[in-house]
């Protein structure tokens, strides 16, 4: 599609940047609305959004009343977007801002301007990285975000070969419940749960509160962390596999290029009770503003954020 082309298409149509939980039922809401054509722009090959990867229940229920994982919420969440009449585009990252309403988008076919008349993020968040930690130590494999073990054991299977033997989780609530709850069924031992807060829930594993990991060792594969409880009293824990949870940072790269005012705090753009953002005609919702969110209030979001769109385009304050 050439720039021009892809401009004219758009020019009175919407776009959702984005296709998990919020992105998706944000589009569905706004194409059952009749608001014109919605284009959602997702830049990983599949549209669903992290909930693709969670093979654990927790993600409602279907028509009948089956409980949902992951993948399956994320097939309903795509066939009522694409079944209300919204255009779902894989594949397509978003760059950068040629306007107010203009994205620059880079596509297989080549650059693209798309010009709407509302634009949604729904970017969505992610764990914080070792590195962006500041966790001291050598640099040894076997070290991985929340987000990263659901994907390997997505792709592979189950494996320890592929995951580890014997790991240790930092973070709580329900991210590292997660986490544990898969690592047992791949037949990896949870040698502990580490976390900063002074109380955590029973998990069946050691929970060391009020913790927290301060080294890394092991050359080529991760050997062992060293903790350092609030008193500064230390231990090594052997373990070959170290699963970081929690820690969100909002993705935040295109709000900030278009000049969106963030939170001082988390960073994410900062909006109003109707996920309206600084900047008229951009709405934010989901994990963007707040990383962890449950598929579920994302999506409840999602839908807020396109009532809002709906406003604005009929012209209402």
């Amino acid at each position: 599609m050439e720039v021009a082309d892809a401009a004219a298409g758009l020019g009175d149509g919407l776009a959702v940047v984005g296709a998990g939980p919020a992105g998706l039922a944000a589009a569905a809401r706004l194409a059952a609305r009749g608001a014109g054509r919605v284009e959602v722009l997702e830049r990983e090959p599949g549209a669903g959004g992290a909930p693709r990867s969670c093979g654990h229940p927790g993600f409602g229920a279907d028509a009948r009343g089956r409980a949902l994982d992951g993948p399956g919420y994320a097939r309903r969440a795509v066939r009522a977007a694409v079944r209300a009449g919204a255009v779902l585009r894989t594949g397509v990252s978003v760059v950068g801002w040629a306007g107010p309403l203009a994205l620059e988008t880079a596509a297989p076919t080549g650059p693209e301007t798309l010009v709407a008349r509302a634009v949604v993020l729904a970017t969505g968040a992610r764990e914080r990285s070792r590195p962006a930690r500041l966790l001291p130590g050598t640099r040894p494999e076997g070290v991985l975000t929340a987000g990263e073990l659901h994907r390997t054991v997505a792709l592979f299977g189950p494996r320890p070969e592929r995951i580890g033997r014997r790991a240790v989780v930092v973070g709580g609530g329900p991210t590292a419940t997660h986490a544990v709850r898969l690592l047992r069924r791949a037949g990896v031992a949870v040698a502990a749960v580490v976390r900063e807060e002074r109380y955590a829930a029973a998990l069946g594993v050691p929970v060391l509160a009020g913790t927290a990991v301060t080294e890394l060792t092991g050359r080529g594969r991760l050997a062992g962390v060293t903790v350092r409880d609030r008193h500064g009293a230390g231990r090594a824990i052997r373990c070959d596999t170290l699963v970081l949870t929690g820690d969100w940072i909002p993705e935040h790269d295109l709000a900030r290029a278009g000049g969106l005012p963030l939170t001082p705090t988390t960073r994410a753009p900062l909006v109003d009770a109707s996920l309206r953002t600084g900047v008229p005609g951009v709405f934010a919702a989901g994990g963007l503003l707040h990383g962890g969110t449950p598929a579920v209030r994302a999506a409840a979001e999602g839908r807020t954020a396109a009532e809002a769109v709906w406003t604005h385009l009929n012209g209402g304050a």
